[in-house]
């Protein structure tokens, strides 16, 4: 992979990344189709909050993105709900997912269409570092007050189906067709702007 492309792949996926909540319902047999290291592919509109309060469903998907678009800016009162969207046809790497009692915390990064195959056969501390501050966020929040704006038909309606799949459970993309290769340690130094592969310096960045 070339140079220039590797870091507009790291900088487009990690530049400005912010968390989005969407909680629902889902029975244990959808969950368990959700694997660390999965991309998953949504078909339609992501529907998400920037507003992170208790879990009002059996699983949230926290996901981070650096490309949600503010609902607000077209309609003032989405402002309410912290209401963002991301268009139809993406991509996720699952990062992690934590179960405590009855609740599930599924951590999803959206990745650029044309950077599927890097984030399938890598992981990186960028990566690592986000897990961890989600995970935070799980047991900080799973049992906190509801957000009551977010309670509504309209909302929950919007957010019930499950991502990356049919509501009977088949997956809409199947990363197992994506060409393996020898997992990749990729370790980006943000403070000196380096980038190192499998513990070796590559190029600059940033």
């Amino acid at each position: 992979m070339k140079n220039s492309r590797l870091k507009t792949m790291y900088h487009e996926t990690f530049s400005g990344l912010k968390l989005f909540y969407r909680d629902t319902n889902l029975s244990e047999d959808l969950i368990s189709k959700y694997k660390v290291g999965q991309i998953i592919q949504e078909k339609g509109f992501t529907d998400m909050s920037s507003l992170g309060g208790g879990l009002s469903g059996n699983l949230r998907y926290l996901i981070a993105s650096a490309h949600a678009k503010d609902i607000s800016k077209f309609n003032p009162d989405s402002g309410k709900i912290g209401h963002f969207l991301l268009d139809s046809i993406a991509y996720f790497k699952v990062l992690d997912i934590q179960k405590i009692g009855d609740k599930t915390q599924i951590f999803l990064l959206n990745i650029p269409d044309n950077a599927i195959s890097l984030f399938k056969n890598s992981t990186s501390n960028l990566e690592e570092e986000i897990t961890e501050k989600a995970r935070k966020k799980f047991i900080d929040k799973r049992d906190i007050a509801l957000i009551q704006d977010l309670q509504t038909e309209n909302w929950k309606e919007r957010t019930k189906s499950p991502l990356g799949m049919s509501d009977i459970g088949e997956l809409f993309f199947d990363d197992s067709k994506i060409k393996i290769e020898t997992l990749k340690r990729i370790e980006i130094d943000t403070e000196n702007k380096v980038i190192h592969i499998n513990k070796k310096p590559w190029w600059k960045i940033w």
